[in-house]
């Protein structure tokens, strides 16, 4: 929901007199800054922490999510929900998949988008695979376009947006599902480049992962955020930054000197071909391919951050 959310969600939300809100800040990303919701909607907010729970004069109840939800549903005793709505919630979210995989459908274009790389790796992941996403364009991508095969296989930090979380997370995941599927780091080159070591710590260990880079030369969702306040693009991708001469990274040489096998691919059928090898590699791989800095999956929602006077 929210500025990372579907346009079905989205459109249910602005409809709503009632939110339950469970375990959430109630932040700008989830709300689509305040343009998600009625402006006469009531919110009852579930949270452990109490600061959390009274924000934007939600009625508080503070308390273990889980708990709160079974005293709750035993308070409604037989009281449901209109079955006509969950129909059309039904049907909102069969026109969502539609636009979803027009997004996602493999064409001849020049440079592959968000949406059409997670398809691709979505497609290939086995029911058992983790796919890890925090900073960037990335978490909203995944969030919209990731089709969950098998419950507790997504892990998308997105809360503080946290670069750096995504390997660091992977390592965790391959530590604690011993066997159990595979960790799907889904990274760009910005976040790449601030945290990337624990690549080397997965092969000494023996935790493989797999990393997927997506190198849209900078920093693309900032770059995004700028040029949507009428800046133009400075210091946000490479090719915007002042410096002698820009250039890329080779992901495949850097991954490969921390004792990681890598791939690059200049298609999407190369990125097919290469997670299906990187499923059957003995180790953490890392597959890296140039991305749309300017294509996005749209949601219907908003995202305005407070600028200062210049």
């Amino acid at each position: 929901i929210g500025i990372v959310g579907s346009t079905s969600a989205n459109a249910l939300a602005g409809e709503a007199d009632v939110i339950l809100a469970v375990g959430t800040r109630l932040q700008d990303f989830t709300t689509g800054s305040w343009t998600v919701f009625h402006q006469d909607a009531k919110f009852i907010s579930i949270n452990a922490a109490r600061f959390d729970a009274v924000k934007h004069r939600a009625l508080a109840v503070v308390g273990d999510a889980l708990e709160t939800v079974i005293e709750l549903d035993g308070a409604l005793g037989d009281w449901k929900a209109d079955p006509e709505l969950l129909a059309k919630a039904q049907s909102l979210f069969a026109d969502w998949n539609k636009l979803l995989d027009q997004h996602q459908a493999v064409t001849n274009g020049p440079i592959p988008t968000y949406a059409q790389v997670i398809g691709i790796v979505n497609e290939t992941a086995t029911p058992n695979d983790t796919l890890i996403a925090a900073a960037g364009g990335t978490p909203g991508e995944v969030t919209k376009g990731w089709r969950v095969k098998n419950p507790n296989t997504f892990d998308c930090e997105f809360g503080f947006s946290c670069m750096g979380y995504e390997i660091a997370a992977g390592w965790g995941h391959a530590m604690a599902k011993a066997g159990d599927g595979t960790p799907i780091v889904m990274i760009g080159d910005g976040t790449y480049m601030m945290m990337n070591s624990d690549i080397y710590s997965t092969v000494l260990s023996g935790h493989k992962m797999i990393v997927v880079v997506c190198d849209n030369g900078g920093y693309a969702v900032i770059n995004r955020l700028q040029q949507f306040k009428g800046v133009p693009g400075f210091n946000n991708l490479i090719k915007d930054c002042r410096v002698k001469e820009p250039f890329a990274v080779d992901f495949v040489k850097h991954a490969e000197s921390m004792g990681a096998l890598a791939r690059r691919c200049d298609s999407l059928a190369d990125l097919k071909t290469a997670m299906e090898w990187a499923q059957t590699t003995d180790r953490t791989t890392i597959v890296t391919l140039v991305t749309d800095a300017y294509a996005w999956v749209p949601g219907d929602a908003d995202w305005d951050v407070g600028v200062p006077e210049g």
